[in-house]
């Protein structure tokens, strides 16, 4: 039995390698790699207008057709939203500035938004977070959610109408609406725009914002002709790229809504490439449609005083790209009669806190789905909640993290202690397990059979040792989701050198720390927190005998190493747990030893690594 205790604890070992290796270790890396590349886009292709751009007068100039009338037989659900191929038509060329020259616009200011609303299609197209920033110094770029079609890594929201010959034109995207009276978007001051069509139809939208990320768009119809009439609002996220990497394992990112009571649907960038166009079979109520990215998004929320038809595509007609929309049943209005549309758009940073007041305060299904907590939210959203608690308490995400250690092995202290002292006991019946082991030596039946004999009448679980490992697991995946999927996580930092605790620690041994000019390779990038954990891994090992197998020898001996330079390119926030987490089990488990009357062989373990080992008798 001890061979299988051992050989357990090697199972168990080798699947956290394993786990990590493949599941894990290339995410920071392809993380990194997708800033540095957005950030390197930045400086070489765009520039940036902070302030409010330059409004000529014109019509769109992204390809957008001049005739807002769709058609009005479509062939697919979803399929009479204008649009979809008129800003194929440019490839995206034009920089931030030539490309928000190109139409009139409004100025967005709010506390935590900046930009504008190209009055061309009433298109929000052009959106600086304030409050996030490219990098860790302030002084860099804002992130620019939204930017117009022109651009290559063009993005925008866009709400409009469709009708038929009895309607006349409607509000599309070439449409060019009239601004009354204010023309700065603010929390306290709403934007009014107008459009009256050839028919008699006049439409009237009202724009308003909150301090955070949320726009209401405010729809009334008013019918001046002699017929009744009937037209239906439609909505659209368009996307002409995606993220320079492909997503990582435990992230969506690409199409994504709550849809009705088909619940969530989301397809990342490869797979809605495949399958070209994705809706339900049938019309809903409720619900949100969008396209998502790690930390920010951009959401549709239709009126839920009508059904819609959903849908999430890929074009490759001129210029490739992703869309998310949604088409409304018709609203039927009669002459000199009025109709009012709600429908909602959300586009900022995926802040949990922001996300679930939105869902409770504005009757939003499932929105909190937005985040990916992925299947184990039940572990991953507690672990978060904790952690953000403890923040605001503290003021540092970092001893958060360190808090909340301290509180998972009170929390497992009952189990982590039943299965030291059965990991001390055996230490205490080695000479008896010797002595069997040595008696039954040509009989293995006899000896596991004397061994498990030993193990009952001294009450000891030969496989004890592996709970711990075992549990840490889930602990460990649950806090990894954490550091990389919230943004409350982006940027945080925790002392010293640590800036962005949701970032590989920066420093390397390989360069001394910084003292050497060199520019160390990423897979040399060990830092010091890296370092530190690998130290205290390698002496909680050594708290143990070495295992009599050589092969179990070679993975215990192996291990710190391994590890050491795989958490490397982890998230700092990780790595300062892990290193943390095995600093508390080596004081857990070296006080249980002591009161179980065992030695602590920690100090013979290594100081036997540097004595000179027996030649073998010949």
């Amino acid at each position: 039995m001890e061979t299988n205790r051992n050989f357990f604890i090697t199972i168990a070992l080798s699947i956290v390698i394993l786990t990590l290796w493949q599941v894990f270790y290339m995410n920071p890396k392809i993380e990194a790699q997708r800033e540095q590349a957005q950030i390197e886009a930045t400086r070489q292709g765009q520039t940036r207008v902070d302030g409010q751009p330059s409004t000529p007068a014109g019509s769109a100039t992204d390809g957008s057709a001049t005739n807002n009338q769709p058609s009005s037989t479509p062939a697919t659900p979803g399929a009479n939203i204008p649009g979809q191929s008129q800003d194929a038509a440019q490839a995206g060329s034009l920089t931030r500035a030539a490309a928000l020259g190109q139409t009139s616009r409004v100025k967005i200011d709010t506390p935590s938004l900046g930009g504008s609303i190209s009055l061309t299609g009433a298109r929000l197209d052009d959106l600086l977070l304030k409050h996030y920033h490219e990098t860790v110094s302030d002084s860099s770029p804002n992130i620019e959610l939204l930017s117009p079609a022109q651009m290559a890594d063009g993005q925008f929201a866009e709400i409009g109408f469709t009708g038929n010959d009895a309607t006349g034109t409607v509000p599309g995207p070439a449409t060019v609406w009239n601004v009354e009276g204010n023309n700065t978007l603010t929390p306290t001051t709403p934007l009014t725009l107008s459009f009256t069509n050839e028919k008699g139809l006049t439409f009237k939208r009202t724009i308003s914002v909150d301090d955070s990320y949320m726009f209401t768009v405010k729809d009334t119809v008013t019918n001046g002709t002699s017929v009744p009439v009937s037209l239906a609002s439609y909505g659209r996220v368009t996307r002409f790229s995606k993220p320079l990497h492909p997503s990582t394992y435990v992230l969506h990112e690409g199409p994504i809504g709550v849809i009705g009571d088909d619940g969530l649907v989301e397809y990342k960038f490869a797979a809605i490439e495949k399958e070209k166009e994705v809706s339900p079979p049938r019309a809903t109520t409720g619900g949100w449609i969008g396209i998502t990215d790690k930390y920010w998004a951009a959401t549709l929320v239709p009126s839920p005083a009508k059904p819609f038809q959903a849908r999430m595509s890929y074009f490759e007609d001129g210029r490739a790209r992703y869309q998310s929309d949604y088409l409304s049943d018709p609203t039927t209005i009669e002459p000199g009669q009025s109709a009012t549309i709600e429908n909602l758009v959300f586009a900022g940073a995926k802040e949990v806190s922001r996300i679930n007041a939105y869902e409770k305060d504005r009757g939003i299904r499932q929105f909190d789905l937005l985040i990916d907590w992925g299947w184990f939210y039940f572990i991953t959203k507690p672990m978060f909640y904790l952690i953000d608690t403890l923040y605001k308490a503290i003021g540092n995400f970092g001893v958060a993290i360190l808090l909340v250690t301290v509180l998972l092995k009170a929390l497992f202290f009952p189990l982590a202690n039943k299965s030291y002292a059965s990991m001390a006991r055996m230490k205490l019946v080695q000479p008896k397990m010797t002595e069997i082991r040595e008696k039954y030596a040509d009989d293995k039946v006899k000896q596991q059979q004397a061994m498990m004999e030993l193990y009952k009448t001294e009450k000891i679980n030969p496989i004890a040792g592996c709970w711990p490992v075992v549990i840490q697991i889930p602990v460990f995946f649950a806090l990894y989701k954490v550091l990389y999927v919230t943004i409350e996580m982006r940027h945080a930092p925790f002392f010293g050198w640590i800036q962005d605790l949701a970032a590989p620690d920066p420093t390397s041994l390989f360069n001394l720390f910084g003292l050497l000019p060199w520019a160390v390779p990423a897979y040399l990038m060990i830092g010091v927190w890296p370092l530190i954990m690998g130290i205290t891994m390698f002496l909680q090992m050594r708290m143990n005998p070495t295992p009599p197998d050589p092969t179990q020898q070679m993975i215990f001996n192996w291990m710190p190493l391994i590890f050491t330079f795989m958490l490397s390119s982890f998230p700092a926030g990780l790595v300062i747990y892990w290193a943390w987490n095995n600093t508390l089990s080596i004081i857990q488990q070296g006080i249980i030893m002591k009161r179980q009357g065992v030695k602590v062989e920690l100090w013979d373990n290594l100081t036997g690594i540097f004595k000179k080992k027996p030649k073998p008798a010949e």
